[in-house]
């Protein structure tokens, strides 16, 4: 359904464009020396004040150099883009003037002003399958924001349909691993020579509407790797320990007494057959999220696998009085999902997105909101093992070696599937 979107009054209280925010603004003007580049690339660090720039430039350029044209605009999924970027970047568009009609159903957006009319079109690029969503376009342009999350196949395509003469390319991320193939294919000098891109690399101060004090605040919520990326705005490997922030005296404490433990537990479980079956018990204690007891229990340590039916006894000993919210199961355990569930315990399926989980955890750790009894030693044993895949990491992935994780995971489910939501609005 075609419509008008409706006159916004609050206005965008921006602070005075930094001179890196300008040359975005302004590289393909008629004066600008690099105007006949074929796009741009901004990375660095988060909330350095790229992507909201990215957008409006991308918008102003293409209104200034055609009309009656289409134009991509992509992110890692239709919603990510349309939170992250489109609510602010359509409301930005009217107070300058501009007419603005959203077609939210074939997800296009028809900007206008005076005689010229262009028309933008939204693609996720979430997969390798995304890449048929933009086969057959022809594009004068093409916007990619957080392109470091697509897939090459799919960034490919998209760039393949700019044919219309003086297209250009506009990129924005975060950094990954220097082996990810957007770094080895657009980043590298040679590379930027050869594509004609004019590359810019953002920190936090480069956003002038940052206080020091919200910048602070953003250093506490990394740590590792996706600090030296998110913060720092470094293209850097994973590699070494995964949670090289965990420290006993900072995060293990003895177990306090029940009149200390708040409100109801949640219990998290990776499953295993032959490998090992992990319950964790987390209570909320003095604001934190404190792991109060494990079980642990490895068929291939003890020479004997134990049965759906088995471990369900195993649980309900495990939880025994304890007043508990859920029971929170790695989605792949469909069979003791059920025999959970046929004992009447309430279950939830893990969310299972690892590196988002991953980055979670990081930032509790980070703030010391996430504790261990000192009793849970084989939780946090695990810690000292948990490390990135090498090989994957030469490969442009992130990944942790699946060894030594069967903790991790479950600690990870419970985070990602109770806390992540909470843990994404307080940061």
């Amino acid at each position: 359904m075609e419509r008008r979107r409706k006159r916004i009054v609050r206005k965008f209280a921006f602070q005075p464009f930094t001179e890196k925010q300008m040359k975005v603004l302004t590289w393909w003007s008629d004066s600008s020396p690099v105007q006949d580049y074929s796009g741009i690339i901004c990375d660095g660090a988060i909330r350095s004040g790229k992507t909201l720039v990215m957008s409006l430039s991308y918008v102003l350029w293409a209104m200034h150099a055609f009309n009656g044209c289409c134009f991509g605009m992509c992110g890692k999924t239709i919603a990510s883009f349309r939170r992250n970027v489109l609510s602010f970047l359509l409301q930005l568009l009217e107070e300058q003037g501009y007419s603005v009609i959203y077609r939210r159903s074939e997800n296009c957006i028809t900007v206008q002003r005076g005689s010229v009319s262009n028309d933008f079109y939204v693609f996720g690029g979430k997969d390798e399958s995304s890449q048929d969503l933009i086969q057959g376009m022809t594009l004068a342009g093409c916007l990619f924001d957080e392109v470091a999350l697509m897939p090459q196949s799919f960034v490919n395509q998209a760039t393949a349909r700019c044919s219309v003469s003086g297209s250009k390319f506009w990129f924005n991320c975060n950094p990954d691993n220097p082996h990810h193939w957007f770094y080895q294919e657009w980043i590298l000098p040679e590379k930027r020579r050869e594509k004609r891109i004019l590359y810019l690399h953002f920190t936090m101060e480069d956003n002038a509407s940052l206080t020091e004090e919200v910048k602070a605040r953003y250093r506490t919520m990394y740590a590792g790797v996706f600090y030296a990326r998110y913060i720092l705005g470094e293209w850097k490997t994973a590699e070494g320990l995964i949670y090289d922030m965990f420290d006993e005296e900072r995060h293990c404490i003895a177990l306090p007494p029940e009149s200390e433990l708040q409100g109801s537990a949640y219990i998290s479980v990776d499953y295993g057959t032959l490998n090992p079956t992990v319950f964790l018990m987390w209570r909320k204690y003095h604001g934190k999220w404190l792991c109060t007891k494990e079980y642990y229990y490895s068929g291939r340590e003890n020479h004997k696998q134990r049965t759906d039916a088995e471990y369900a006894d195993e649980m309900m000993a495990f939880i025994g009085d304890t007043p508990y919210t859920c029971v929170v199961v790695d989605p792949s355990a469909a069979s003791f999902i059920t025999e959970l569930q046929r004992r009447g315990l309430k279950v939830l399926k893990a969310d299972n997105a690892v590196l988002d989980g991953i980055r979670t955890v990081c930032t509790l750790l980070q703030r010391a909101d996430l504790l261990f009894s000192k009793d849970c030693t084989r939780t946090i044993a695990e810690f000292y093992a948990y490390r990135w895949y090498d090989k994957a990491a030469q490969a442009g992935r992130d990944e942790p070696v699946k060894q030594d994780d069967h903790a991790m995971d479950a600690m990870r489910y419970f985070v990602s599937t109770a806390l992540g939501r909470i843990v994404t609005r307080r940061t």
